[in-house]
């Protein structure tokens, strides 16, 4: 008996599926994304004329639907009627991963709730490609967008000023020069990458310290990729006792406590209390 080798094709699971596209240059999408959106009864888009460029080039002619963040919400029943028939459909965004600061969380999440299949596809990301160049640590926290409201944007920086790890945000080219106020008040010391125009002809990376960012004159394009470096904090008691600090504490060592002189001491400078402590005890001893 003859057993077949050849491997049965897998039947294209029914439900919704995420497909990442290129986030400038056409030619990043993947073999596997084009099969899916090839294969899918419809796809759901935030600009049909953004799309239908990239739909065209490879030859994919499933329709599509217009679904944006101004009638996601509107249009939920009806994508959740055609998924629940047993049809594929896929959500693109204009760039990048979908639902990642893009249209898309709110359907995942009642497809989640009905019991929907909800399938990834992985492909290009900007926040991953300008970590990737930014040469600051890989540990990073992914902020999106900045807010609109003036006291949401300040008590946010604040709060992100304290960590410890890479920062990544989006801004578009028209709100950047309102921005870098904000980035040099609350990222003092830190390094700064800006990314425009990122896998196209004309990418650039432009890479300052916050300090000394200076505005933009002529108008950018596209949106664009910032990057903060990680917050290196320097340690409050990484101060020694000098001679002047050790003539202080020579004079004070029989009139207060070992407690007190720590305190003064450690209040007067950021210098290690054990330090001081075990200072204080030498000199106990001497005497």
């Amino acid at each position: 008996m003859v057993r077949n080798s050849q491997p049965h094709k897998k039947e294209t699971k029914k439900g919704l599926y995420l497909v990442s596209t290129p986030i400038g240059n056409l030619d990043d999408i993947t073999l596997r994304a084009i099969e899916i959106l090839k294969k899918s009864d419809f796809i759901l888009c935030e600009d049909t004329r953004t799309s239908k460029i990239l739909l065209k080039k490879y030859q994919i002619n499933s329709k599509l639907i217009s679904n944006h963040k101004f009638n996601e919400k509107k249009n939920i029943l009806k994508i959740l009627e055609l998924l629940k028939k047993g049809l594929i459909i896929s959500l693109i965004s204009d760039a990048g991963t979908p639902s990642i600061s893009d249209p898309g969380s709110i359907l995942v999440n009642e497809c989640i709730e009905n019991g929907i299949g909800i399938y990834p596809l992985p492909g290009p990301s900007s926040v991953t490609s300008a970590i990737s160049v930014s040469g600051f640590s890989d540990k990073f926290f992914f902020y999106g967008f900045f807010p609109e409201k003036k006291k949401t944007l300040i008590d946010d920086l604040k709060y992100l000023s304290n960590l410890k790890s890479s920062i990544v945000f989006f801004i578009s080219p028209k709100k950047i020069n309102r921005i870098i106020p904000y980035l040099k008040k609350n990222f003092s010391g830190r390094k700064i990458l800006i990314c425009r125009e990122m896998t196209k002809y004309f990418e650039e990376f432009i890479r300052s310290e916050v300090d000394t960012l200076k505005t933009f004159d002529s108008n950018l394009k596209g949106e664009l990729t910032i990057v903060i470096s990680e917050n290196k904090i320097v340690k409050k008691d990484s101060l020694n006792l000098d001679e002047s600090d050790k003539r202080i504490i020579n004079q004070m060592i029989n009139k207060l406590t070992v407690k007190e002189i720590v305190n003064l001491i450690n209040q007067r400078k950021k210098i290690s209390k054990k330090e001081i402590y075990d200072y204080c005890i030498k000199l106990k001893n001497e005497n």
